[in-house]
């Protein structure tokens, strides 16, 4: 699909500076520009690249002034990243455009759905199912009985969203990721087997959550497993059952969160966090990479290491752990003097 240099202004709100009839059908950066493709230039850094990229189309901040000569046809914006980023988000939305339902793919009779669908093959929907409006489902995706989808969710292709789960409006489920698998519960008992706790709650996912490829969301054992609103999850994080995660709060990759901990909002949490069950974490705080958290956690608390310190504690500790081996030997000198002075 081609853009012309005017068509992507109106869309920007932006102002045409060279050939409006300029079309573009890619994006690139403005270090490999490439006839046909649309790049930016955000970063002044970048800026000798604008002189010599080959792209067609750059979008820029409005006050820029070229101290050269300069072929691509400019777009000039309020901010050229926000921009940018908007375009991006268009792009997208016109490049998962899909609609209609292919085959073979099954609906159950009991199930209900809204206008433009897109099924894709071999999906399957289950008993009772309430879609919503602008649903994309792609190839292979399970949705279980009784679950109800709000209006534009997207689940890519793998995803699966085990039976009486409910996903609010505008939540993007990636590939391979399983929301509503059982919690890990057992019960040893005298002789040390474990028998299985049914696990008969469910998993309600509120309004523009982003959920990342292979990430799982367990079932409650009793009640919600709940994602509130807002809240972005990378890939591969595993949450458990009777986990609640507070509105906005960002989790990265490979973190694990351990049952009925509760997360409050706006948090900030790194990559292969470990987070014990049944805590409660406060709003807006930092958690950083690889930390180990391991009690209850206040409002704006910024936390590192395993067991995880206050940050700035964390970092002192870390200076005087690098410098043991020097102390160590300052400490072993001082004793064999003491010895030679006897």
């Amino acid at each position: 699909m081609k853009f012309t240099a005017e068509q992507i202004a109106g869309i920007l709100e932006g102002s045409v500076d060279g050939n409006p009839n300029a079309e573009v059908s890619k994006l690139s950066k403005i270090e490999e520009g490439t006839q046909g493709s649309l790049t930016f230039l955000a970063n002044p850094k970048y800026t000798p690249y604008i002189y010599k990229t080959k792209a067609s189309i750059a979008i820029v901040d409005k006050d820029f002034q070229p101290e050269h000569d300069i072929e691509v046809t400019l777009i000039r914006v309020e901010d050229a990243y926000k921009s940018f980023s908007k375009l991006l988000e268009y792009y997208n939305q016109v490049k998962l455009n899909k609609s209609g339902i292919e085959q073979p793919s099954f609906i159950s009779d009991t199930a209900e759905y809204g206008e433009d669908l897109y099924l894709g093959a071999f999906a399957y929907i289950g008993n009772n199912v309430k879609i919503g409006n602008n649903v994309k489902i792609y190839p292979n995706v399970y949705i279980g009985d009784n679950c109800k989808i709000g209006d534009n969710c997207v689940l890519f292709q793998g995803a699966k969203v085990y039976s009486d789960c409910v996903l609010g409006e505008t939540v993007y489920v990636h590939s391979g990721a399983i929301i509503g698998a059982d919690g890990f519960g057992f019960a040893p008992d005298e002789n040390g087997e474990y028998s299985r706790i049914p696990q008969t709650g469910n998993v309600i996912i509120e309004d523009n959550v982003d959920i990342g490829a292979g990430t799982t969301i367990d079932r409650a054992t009793l009640g919600s497993t709940i994602i509130r609103k807002g809240v972005k999850l990378d890939n591969q994080i595993q949450i458990a059952h009777n986990v609640e995660i507070g509105e906005h709060t960002a989790i990265a990759a490979q973190t694990g969160i351990a049952g009925s901990t509760k997360i409050g909002k706006n948090c900030m949490i790194g990559g292969q966090v470990g987070i014990v069950g049944h805590i409660t974490i406060g709003d807006r705080v930092r958690i950083q990479a690889q930390s180990g958290i391991t009690r209850n956690l206040k409002n704006d608390e910024a936390v590192q290491g395993s067991p995880a310190l206050s940050y700035n504690d964390f970092n002192k500790s870390y200076v005087h752990f690098k410098n043991l081996p020097s102390l160590a030997e300052q400490l072993n000198n001082l004793e064999k003097q003491k010895s030679n002075d006897k």
